[in-house]
């Protein structure tokens, strides 16, 4: 079969399963079972649980349920609550101040942990019930919660950007520096999208009269930075560690419970009883998710069996044309390829075949690389197969994935400005990582 039909076919009828409503990793399952005994009969399902097996025990899920759990302690302690009050009094009369917060919760922890999956799972059981209860709209939360968290393989530290510097003749460092204004550049496009929103319809802030009731005199002020101050305990436990190069992502998520147990202790609102509903809780959210990251590798690697994903690469090998429209290639096929294929099997097959291309047209590599990753974060939100998606459909069931997918196109749409943005302006890229 050629590949552009297994591809077509395999599309088509995950699409026509996610219409009819079966769940994520059951419409996966089913096409990986269907499409194993059409391409390789029975003796393909040794290389089935294989897959499954690798995918369960890598140590990358660790990070997604640690930081699962996380949130179920923020959310099910109400901990998350104490902080959402406590910037309602700070940030004054900004209309959709929760908003803005939830940008810049989800950047941080999606640098922090460089792992989009785990802050999409953790905001959407933390942050998201809080704004649904208080008013702000669902699908624009979402949508944020999605954009920022798609920074993680942008803004250091990124497991991406290890793996591409250790593929390619490229300092790790100076790529990982070179995320970072492109990251800000983007949350600040965030920031200026949820605006424009804002002010096209108000409906979606809470009504004037529940934000009139805030107290926001001096010393409910100091109250409420004295309420914020043990927050700075997950921060650190998160953040400082891995700065200071004592903890990696994993040993960080993990200390990023122990803060949330202590930040609950310091409310008074940890108990027994709540850490055990959160851990049972976190357990059936980090299982959903499992499940239906084995099930989209499995079908990634059916895929390339087919020849899809080796195609669509040498598609663009074989096409001939100057530095500026072969960059537009390039890095069009990441953005659609990642949007149904696992994006490190996908970048161990595309990076060494895209390395000697860079060094034929002169591309800056550090530039490259990071438009490269970006253009991987794309993918991951970007409907109907990113992963980050099925992250949020995981901790969020009461969301359809209609909504989802329609919440993440706005985000895209962000990202793609961003990239544009910075294959005219390269020293928006390299002007930091030619400090070092």
């Amino acid at each position: 079969m050629d590949w552009q039909l297994a591809l077509a076919l395999a599309i088509g009828v995950l699409m026509v399963l996610f219409a009819l409503g079966v769940p994520v990793f059951a419409a996966f399952l089913a096409i990986n079972v269907a499409g194993t005994l059409w391409l390789m009969g029975t003796a393909g399902f040794g290389m089935f649980t294989n897959s499954i097996y690798d995918t369960v025990t890598s140590e990358t899920l660790t990070t997604i349920a640690l930081f699962v759990l996380m949130g179920e302690l923020l959310f099910r302690s109400g901990s998350i609550d104490v902080i959402f009050d406590s910037l309602d009094t700070l940030m004054g009369r900004v209309k959709g101040r929760l908003y803005f917060f939830v940008i810049a919760l989800s950047t941080l922890f999606g640098a922090l942990s460089g792992s989009a999956l785990a802050v999409t799972a953790m905001l959407c059981r933390s942050a998201l019930p809080t704004m649904r209860e208080r008013g702000y709209d669902e699908k624009l939360s979402v949508g944020l919660i999605l954009g920022g968290a798609g920074l993680a393989p942008i803004i250091p530290p990124s497991l991406m950007v290890i793996i591409i510097g250790s593929l390619v003749d490229v300092s790790i460092a100076r790529l990982l520096i070179a995320g970072i204004i492109p990251g800000l550049i983007l949350a600040a496009l965030f920031v200026g999208y949820t605006l424009m929103r804002i002010a096209a319809d108000p409906s979606l802030t809470p009504p004037a009269a529940d934000e009139d009731r805030i107290d926001r005199s001096g010393p409910a002020k100091l109250r409420a930075v004295g309420r914020m101050l043990p927050f700075s305990i997950i921060i650190f436990s998160v953040m400082g560690l891995i700065l200071l190069g004592v903890a990696t992502p994993s040993e960080s998520a993990a200390t990023g419970v122990a803060g949330a147990v202590l930040v609950a202790l310091f409310y008074r609102r940890f108990s027994f009883g709540m850490a055990w509903q959160a851990l049972v809780s976190s357990v059936g959210i980090s299982a959903m998710i499992v499940a239906i990251l084995a099930c989209s590798k499995f079908f990634s690697q059916l895929l390339s069996f087919t020849g899809a994903t080796a195609g669509l690469v040498e598609a663009a090998t074989a096409f001939d044309a100057g530095p500026m429209l072969m960059l537009l290639v390039l890095m069009l096929i990441p953005l659609v390829a990642c949007m149904f294929i696992d994006q490190i099997a996908f970048m161990m097959v595309v990076v060494p075949i895209y390395a000697p291309l860079v060094k034929l047209y002169g591309y800056d590599p550090v530039w490259f690389w990071t438009l490269f990753l970006i253009n991987l974060a794309v993918g991951s939100l970007t409907p109907p197969f990113g992963y980050n998606l099925f992250a949020a459909k995981g901790s969020a069931p009461w969301l359809k994935m209609p909504m989802i997918f329609s919440a993440a196109i706005p985000m895209v749409a962000c990202y793609l400005i961003g990239l544009v943005l910075f294959a005219l302006v390269p020293r928006l890229v390299t002007w930091l990582p030619g400090l070092v």
